[in-house]
Formats: structure tokens, C-alpha cells, sequence
């Protein structure tokens, strides 16, 4: 006598258990899988509870005008993290080397051409922040760890999009850093500086007037109780 095959569905079904608790059945969906690296952490405001704040410098240019800045951070042992673009400090890398060598600053990332981060994609975006981290190491024997998008009367605050911060992981960079206060002097006009609190980051350019900008930022500094202190050592273990 010839047996019947048993009907298929019915023989699934009853097997469905089985392969599930055996972990062999396929789940009806997916996971997405994350991106690698995960897209860095922005900050205008580092969290903390120590009595510090953290000085950063943009551009880099004028340098030949910053003798008076560059004693300050030597004298003073400022840690002061220099966002720098490659075509300032090809101009003068003695400046930066001597500060490096003699000081607590760090150069961090700060484009390659200083171009609005927000109207490219994120493949120009990539360019434009590994290409400054290739020259800056190339120069300075140090790799960036921090971003600073570029930033000016036209652009958009914040000054970055997500592709940004996917961009600035790919290259190398833990978090895009913007600032609490910009304090730079501009010409004539100086801003009023705020009663500083701690994890205020705080934004100054490299020129003939930093020194003065520098010296306003410490006396408020010393004011509110609030030390200097290196943005990157905070960062690394920030959430």
C-alpha cells in the first residue's frame, strides 16, 4: 500500500515551534544595522561639575600680529585647543610649533577650506575634514580629535547637519564642537563678556587681538572661580 505524503502546511506548523525555540526560524524583520562609527557628539557646553572652561582659537591667521598671545599661552600654561585651517598655519608653522612645543594647546579640525559644512554632501563634507586632519598630521605629528564646522555672516548656526557628524566620526573626530560664547574682538567693537559658568566653551580667533581677548576671558575667568582647562580631556569621557 502507498502511503500519502503528509500535507507540507501541516507539517510547518508543527515543526514552527520547534525551529523557533532552537533558534533556527528567520525573524520577520530585521534590525537595521547601526552606522559604524556611530556620527559624533556635538557640544556647544561640556556638563561638569569641576570649576573649568575651555578656550578655544579659530583660523589661525595673523600670527605675525599674535607675538603678545603667544607669551600669554606660554606664561600662562593655557590649555587652549586651536581649530586651525592648513593654509593659515602653512603660513607661519613655527608659530604653532613653538606653542606645541611649550605649551598645553592642542590644533584640532577645522576644515580644509573653511567651506559651509551644511551646503555639501556628506562625501564633500568627508574631504573637506579628513583632507585638514591628513595636513594637520602631516604638520604636527598629532591627529585631531575634536571638529569645529566653519562658521561666518552667511552661514546657518549650528553650522553643521548630520552628515556632518557622520563625516567627522569617519575622519577621525569624537565630538563637533561648537561654543557657549564668541568673545573674539572684532575692529573696534568688543562683545561683553558674560558671567562665565563652568563647561562654557568659549571662542576667540587668532589676530592681533587675541591677546587682549585672552586677557579679558582669564580676569573673568579668575572672577567666577573657573579654570582653563583642555577641551579634549573632557570630552573623551562625556555623554
Amino acid at each position: 500500500m502507498i502511503r500519502r505524503m503528509p500535507n507540507m502546511r501541516r507539517t510547518l506548523a508543527a515543526l514552527a515551534p520547534l525551529l523557533l525555540a532552537a533558534g533556527l526560524a528567520a525573524p520577520a524583520s530585521a534590525a537595521p544595522a547601526a552606522a559604524w562609527p556611530p556620527p559624533a557628539t556635538a557640544y556647544n557646553h561640556v556638563e561638569t561639575d569641576d570649576p573649568v572652561l575651555f578656550i578655544t582659537i579659530d583660523d589661525g591667521w595673523g600670527t605675525e600680529d599674535a607675538a603678545g598671545a603667544q607669551r600669554l599661552l606660554i606664561e600662562r600654561r593655557i590649555p587652549a585647543s586651536l581649530f586651525l585651517l592648513p593654509d593659515a598655519y602653512k603660513r607661519d608653522p613655527a608659530y604653532y610649533r613653538t606653542l606645541l612645543a611649550n605649551s598645553p594647546v592642542r590644533v584640532e579640525n577645522h576644515t580644509l577650506t573653511h567651506r559651509d559644512m551644511t551646503t555639501l554632501s556628506e562625501t564633500e563634507q568627508r574631504q573637506e575634514i579628513c583632507g585638514a586632519r591628513d595636513r594637520q598630521l602631516a604638520a604636527f605629528g598629532d591627529s585631531p580629535q575634536l571638529f569645529r564646522p566653519a562658521g561666518g555672516a552667511t552661514y546657518q548656526w549650528p553650522y553643521y547637519n548630520d552628515a556632518t557628524r557622520t563625516a567627522a566620526a569617519a575622519c577621525g573626530a569624537r565630538s563637533v564642537v561648537t561654543w557657549t560664547h564668541d568673545l573674539t574682538t572684532w575692529g573696534e567693537w568688543s562683545p561683553e563678556v558674560p558671567e562665565l559658568k563652568s563647561g562654557d566653551i568659549v571662542l576667540l580667533h587668532m589676530g592681533p587681538q587675541l591677546e587682549g581677548d585672552l586677557r579679558r576671558v582669564l580676569a573673568a575667568a579668575d572672577e567666577a572661580n573657573l579654570t582653563p582647562a583642555r577641551l579634549r580631556d573632557y570630552l573623551r569621557t562625556a555623554s
